[in-house]
């Protein structure tokens, strides 16, 4: 199937074609033909499936049509990064065209998102509390809105948005289109979509479950313990970029900082930093300025980097939901990827729970020559000349074939040569 099938407009073909896309994904050509008959949706579907296309090019394709100037498409997402992302992707695919979008979220001025309001955008891509400011303060007019998005609807009811989500309910013309998009589907979350879709179309992409182009690893380790197995881990392992999941904010300033002082390329992306170090972090982790980037689960939601080709739960998340949304940011785009999850006796349920939605037990592994016994003092052990278990026997180790290749080798450079560097791509 192509995309030429879906008969949209040749504006925003074009924008296609500009972002590479080739072929429709699942979600998409399942999605698309149904948005495209005004029906209301509920799709099922995890992160990195393509469904921001699968729900931004049939909107698109009703606002080439119609009055401009005014709120006709409103997207609520959970943060201000996947905000980003989604308005993005509507500017790209919707380049040749008039429509225009912008953003609404929290943690920058209200200014800057009141001007663009009032210049006019067709797409408002918000998150629920900056939305319902502005429109308290008159500054948006929701009344025109012909379609609402809620996007990854059980993450944000995770963060306690599902009062707001009602607010913003009442305040939307009762004739619209709905698209209700989740990853998972808790009680409450079936509930609310139950209230507000009109005899949806379901579409679901297989079982909600981690992608299969992803493979997975326990690596047993006591919490002191930690750092010392990530090091050497990442010594030993053939990398692209990284992305490391840790549980506090506070871990992840201070394991970035760690990695640094190490010689790697590594930044941190949490809740407390303002939006436009955030949007610095994020950015130098797609365009290669930072190899890995440390984050919390929230401050991680709209991470759109294709290329991630390890996921390394350093502190294993509190649900299976979690676990699926974290592993979703590699094996994107039918390219292969590894989630490797550090756990303790204590990850024992959880770790069943996963293996029972995967059907299949993960593979256990330990890295020879690390010793385990030892609280963290601080000291390195030496893991010259050993390798995983696994590694040893996974040609797939090394991504060129070869069993020694590293993707980049942090100890191979000065620390005069690192600051020269960091400096030249600053």
């Amino acid at each position: 199937m192509t995309f030429e099938q879906f008969n949209l407009d040749p504006r925003l073909n074009a924008g296609i074609r500009a972002m590479g896309y080739q072929t429709p994904t699942p979600i998409q050509q399942r999605a698309i033909p149904v948005v495209l008959q005004d029906r209301d949706v509920l799709g099922l579907a995890q992160t990195g499936t393509g469904k921001t296309a699968a729900f931004i090019l049939p909107i698109l394709q009703r606002l080439t049509r119609g009055k401009l100037g005014r709120v006709r498409a409103l997207i609520v997402a959970p943060t201000r990064e996947l905000a980003e992302q989604i308005h993005q992707d509507t500017r790209q695919l919707g380049q040749k065209t008039r429509v225009r979008s912008t953003t609404v979220y929290g943690g920058v001025s209200k200014k800057r998102q009141v001007d663009a309001l009032r210049r006019g955008a067709e797409v408002v891509v918000a998150c629920p509390g900056r939305l319902l400011d502005l429109h308290g303060d008159r500054a948006i007019d929701l009344s025109k809105v012909e379609v609402l998005v809620l996007d990854e609807a059980d993450r944000m009811c995770d963060m306690g948005f599902l009062p707001d989500i009602k607010r913003i309910l009442r305040l939307l013309p009762r004739e619209r289109q709905t698209l209700f998009f989740s990853a998972t589907m808790p009680q409450e979350i079936r509930e609310l979509a139950d209230t507000i879709l009109d005899d949806p179309e379901t579409v679901q992409v297989d079982a909600i479950a981690p992608a299969k182009t992803v493979s997975h690893a326990l690596y047993p380790v006591s919490s002191g313990r930690k750092k010392e197995l990530l090091l050497t881990t990442l010594e030993q392992t053939a990398t692209g970029r990284v992305l490391i999941f840790v549980r506090t904010k506070h871990r992840a300033r201070a394991l970035a900082t760690d990695l640094d002082k190490k010689g790697y390329r590594a930044s941190a992306l949490q809740g407390n930093m303002s939006q436009n170090a955030r949007q610095r972090s994020i950015d130098g982790f797609r365009k290669g300025r930072y190899d890995i980037l440390v984050a919390t689960d929230v401050a991680s939601r709209g991470i759109d980097v294709s290329d991630i080709s390890h996921v390394i739960n350093y502190d294993m998340p509190d649900t299976v939901d979690a676990y699926t949304h974290r592993i979703g940011r590699t094996g994107r785009a039918h390219k292969s990827g590894e989630a490797f999850t550090f756990v303790g006796q204590e990850d024992e349920k959880l770790v069943r729970q996963i293996e029972k939605l995967l059907g299949a037990r993960i593979e256990r592994r330990t890295v020879e020559g690390f010793d385990y016994g030892r609280p963290d003092n601080g000291q390195r052990t030496s893991s010259s000349g050993s390798r995983s278990r696994s590694a040893r026997t996974d040609p797939r180790r090394s991504r060129s074939g070869s069993r020694k290749h590293k993707s980049y080798n942090p100890r191979s450079r000065s620390a005069r040569e690192r600051r020269a560097q960091a400096q030249s791509v600053g």
